[in-house]
């Protein structure tokens, strides 16, 4: 009798290691949508779904283009209600000159979409089609190169503008092998571990190469210390408001992976100068205090430079409120229900395509 009373017993504890051990792998893993992105300079994801839960920004109305609204009419996809995660792949292009510009972009949108209609539409302004292991890649010209979509699951599209289908191929490869084992890119192979856990937004890489110029990196029309080949560990945090006195929190925290400890305490004090300077600017103006003006002030004094080894890290924090207040202030022709769509290729969360006819003989 005690036999058979321990059998079932040890079964049920076998079961259960085994789905302990299957949920701590997935919480260690990379989100499916990174995992999917091909060879890359860089990759920047988004999990829209917890933001979404956390600032309810699908609730505010937005207007559209004439495009974009037929792009929704079309699909039925509104992306800030049925996106729930997003992920870049960024890809220097050899010549920053060329037609294909300094960046080029590979992407892999995750939530509810209709497959039907979707690829329908995008038939319906493609100029040509390809089969690859079972899906179809649909091909639209867009800003001077040749974006490539392809379906990869029910709730999963990827795109890439790279000159070559190699990227999108790779990723409708990885869809199909696409399990808990499988690491993704190098580089997130090699850097995933470094993102602070429950972050809800991170980049690794030369996550500066979209605001490089002139082979630094420029933000605002600020040229930082900084080459565009710099390293960069970087990640968003939320604290809801069960857990602090303000109402919820904003956490910022980037790493700079220097070469040597010399490197990056340099970038330390060299940032640390940097941001006196401007605190010294928004503590010196005369005009009347602004609610942007107040939340610019708190942010800056929410900043730490530390110097660890070969890492130079800043945290920054801020509160919704000071968010909103800083991002109007920042766009004078956009009020809260007022928000330009304008085409999100590069890392926008619509569309990255607009309608276009075909000719007689592309039809």
């Amino acid at each position: 009798m005690r036999k058979r009373t321990y059998i079932p017993l040890l079964i049920v504890v076998i079961v259960l290691a085994a789905l302990g051990s299957m949920l701590y792998l997935r919480s260690k893993a990379p989100p499916e949508a990174a995992r999917l992105l091909p060879e890359s300079d860089a990759i920047i994801y988004i999990h829209l779904k917890a933001i979404r839960s956390a600032t309810h920004f699908d609730q505010t109305p937005v207007q559209r283009s004439p495009d974009f609204q037929q792009f929704i009419d079309a699909t039925g996809i509104v992306p800030e209600r049925d996106l729930d995660s997003v992920a870049f792949a960024l890809h220097r292009m050899p010549d920053p000159n060329g037609p294909n510009g300094t960046v080029a972009y590979s992407e892999v949108f995750v939530g509810r979409f209709d497959g039907v209609k979707l690829a329908h539409y995008l038939a319906s302004i493609a100029t040509s089609e390809e089969a690859y292991t079972g899906r179809t890649i649909y091909t639209i010209p867009i800003e001077g190169r040749q974006l490539r979509i392809a379906q990869l699951g029910y709730d999963t599209i990827a795109a890439s503008n790279m000159p070559t289908a190699e990227q999108i191929h790779s990723m409708l490869d990885r869809s199909r092998t696409s399990a808990l084992s499988t690491p993704g890119s190098s580089l997130l192979a090699a850097r995933f571990h470094d993102v602070p856990l429950l972050s809800e937004a991170w980049g690794i890489g030369h996550i500066g190469l979209p605001f490089s110029a002139d082979g630094f990196i420029s933000v605002l029309g600020l040229q930082l210390p900084l080459s565009e080949d710099t390293d960069f560990v970087a990640s968003l945090g939320y604290t809801g408001a069960a857990h602090v006195l303000s109402g919820g929190a904003i956490s910022l925290r980037i790493e700079e992976i220097a070469p040597d400890p010399t490197a990056a305490q340099r970038t330390v004090d060299t940032l640390t100068t940097l941001l006196n300077l401007l605190r010294g600017i928004i503590r010196s103006e005369q005009q009347p205090r602004t609610p942007a003006s107040e939340a610019m002030r708190s942010m800056l004094g929410s900043i730490t430079l530390t110097h660890h080894d070969d890492r130079a890290i800043l945290n920054a924090s801020a509160s919704p409120d000071q968010l909103k207040a800083l991002t109007s202030a920042n766009n004078p022709a956009a009020s809260p229900t007022d928000v330009p769509d304008t085409p999100p290729h590069r890392l926008r969360l619509q569309p990255p395509f607009r309608p276009q006819s075909k000719t007689p003989q592309q039809k």
